[in-house]
């Protein structure tokens, strides 16, 4: 007989896991739903539920808490401050679980883990919250609206003010908002293999809600499936998970008959894959990343997929490759970032980024860069692309690279959709924001090596 296990006590490891260990929360939540699969559809979806509640909503939940402690959350204990966390946003935006069980399960769950001499603050903290909840005075938006910003939607304020400055406080509200959204699941079809309207059929039959997207024909958005592994058109390698920003890298990259391309920091994989489908055969395309495991993965697409013209393989994108030198029709440098475009999927993000921290990203971001443009020969076409926001990591760095390496940016309008193209476009890049587009955050932009430098 299955042991029965404590809901609440699995939130709370997952919290800890991520906020104490700095572990992804997109890894740690599929991990463990993948580990209690046995769980009731309703009880998984709990899990999910208030961990990644809680994670969107931390600095909220921080702010709410400190209205009825005499401990400022930063120095209570991990685990008190991640119950307390987890238990609020339970009591404020969860009407279906009774105020009293959220309460006692916290007091029992702070008892059962040795905090005894805890469990009355707990207690009064938790039951002071229940009560006054509706009571609480927040930043006001006029006299104060980036705090107003920050603890509406729990974004530090660092974050907010260089959005405010370079988007504006509207569209900056608007980014913030996107992020607590609802959004389906946005999969690239494999037209090698199927056709949009067969891949749409086979998701129906399994009462999955399908829609296209309006940027590209064969991006679809889907919903209402339990396990993306228990979906057959995933199961047949028809469709690929990959959002719309995503897509449109390798639109940008626009290869030709039998290209050879390098995707320098390739891992999941799917803008690889993407390249190898609009090669259609053709060409040749090496993934590559600088860990096994990532490298495995990705392999394991490539299988799945059924793609013939492409392997993975691990390479640092900071050493250089003598091999690989002016070979490339096309590189991708899809680089690491800060990732503060889909802090939507990663609420974690937005917590562990910090400006130090960022400009660190932004020297290696240099650094590939400076290694992998030599790949590129001349007249070939080099992708800089980012899932992030903010001119530091986008823009700055275009420019930089402009000013030491032979090379322009080309119009990106030929390859985008009527609804993206703009000024910018036109000038070599694009930057996508949640809220304003229906996407990811993503920057893309198209550089053209000199032929005679």
């Amino acid at each position: 007989m299955t042991k029965p296990v404590n809901l609440r006590e699995i939130v709370l490891g997952i919290l800890l896991e991520i906020t104490e260990e700095e572990a992804y929360s997109h890894i740690v939540i599929g991990n463990t739903l993948e580990k209690y699969q046995y769980l009731d559809k309703r009880e998984r979806a709990f899990i999910s539920r208030v961990a990644e509640g809680t994670l969107e909503h931390m600095i909220q939940l921080d702010y709410i808490i400190e209205q009825f402690s005499n401990v400022p959350v930063y120095n209570m204990k991990p685990f008190i401050r991640n119950l307390l966390r987890m238990s609020v946003y339970q009591l404020k935006y969860m009407d279906s679980v009774p105020d009293s069980a959220t309460v006692n399960e916290a007091v029992r769950l702070a008892q059962k883990k040795g905090f005894y001499n805890l469990k009355g603050f707990v207690n009064g903290v938790l039951r002071n919250t229940a009560r006054r909840l509706s009571q609480i005075r927040y930043p006001d938006p006029v006299r104060e609206p980036l705090h107003y910003l920050s603890v509406k939607y729990s974004f530090p304020i660092w974050m907010l003010s260089k959005w405010v400055a370079q988007f504006g406080y509207e569209a900056t509200e608007r980014i913030c908002k996107d992020s607590h959204m609802e959004k389906g699941t946005t999969v690239r079809c494999n037209l090698e293999k199927a056709s949009v309207e067969e891949i749409i059929l086979e998701l129906e039959k399994q009462d999955i809600q399908v829609r296209r997207h309006p940027y590209l024909e064969y991006a679809l958005v889907i919903s209402h499936y339990n396990y993306m592994n228990a979906v057959s058109a995933f199961k047949k390698g028809w469709i690929q998970v990959q959002d719309t920003s995503s897509m449109l890298v390798a639109e940008a990259a626009a290869p030709n008959w039998g290209d050879y391309c390098i995707d320098v920091c390739a891992a999941p994989g799917g803008k690889s894959l993407h390249l190898s489908d609009k090669l259609m055969g053709s060409g040749y395309v090496e993934a590559r990343d600088i860990s096994e495991r990532k490298v495995r993965l990705m392999q394991e697409n490539i299988e799945r997929s059924g793609a013939i013209n492409i392997r993975a393989m691990v390479r640092d994108a900071t050493v250089y490759d003598p091999d690989s030198y002016q070979r490339a029709d096309i590189v991708l440098a899809d680089v690491p970032c800060s990732g503060l475009g889909v802090i939507g999927r990663k609420p974690d993000i937005k917590y562990k980024m910090s400006e130090k921290r960022q400009q660190d990203i932004i020297s290696l971001q240099r650094r590939i860069l400076d290694t992998v443009q030599s790949y590129v020969r001349p007249g070939g076409v080099l992708i800089y692309s980012t899932c992030t926001i903010g001119a530091d990591e986008n823009q700055y760095n275009i420019k930089w690279f402009l000013e030491n390496y032979p090379f322009k940016l080309e119009n990106l309008d030929p390859y985008l959709c009527p609804q993206l193209q703009s000024r910018t476009t036109k000038g070599g890049y694009l930057q996508l924001l949640p809220g304003i587009h229906e996407s990811d955050g993503f920057f893309i932009a198209r550089l053209r090596r000199y032929v005679d430098e």
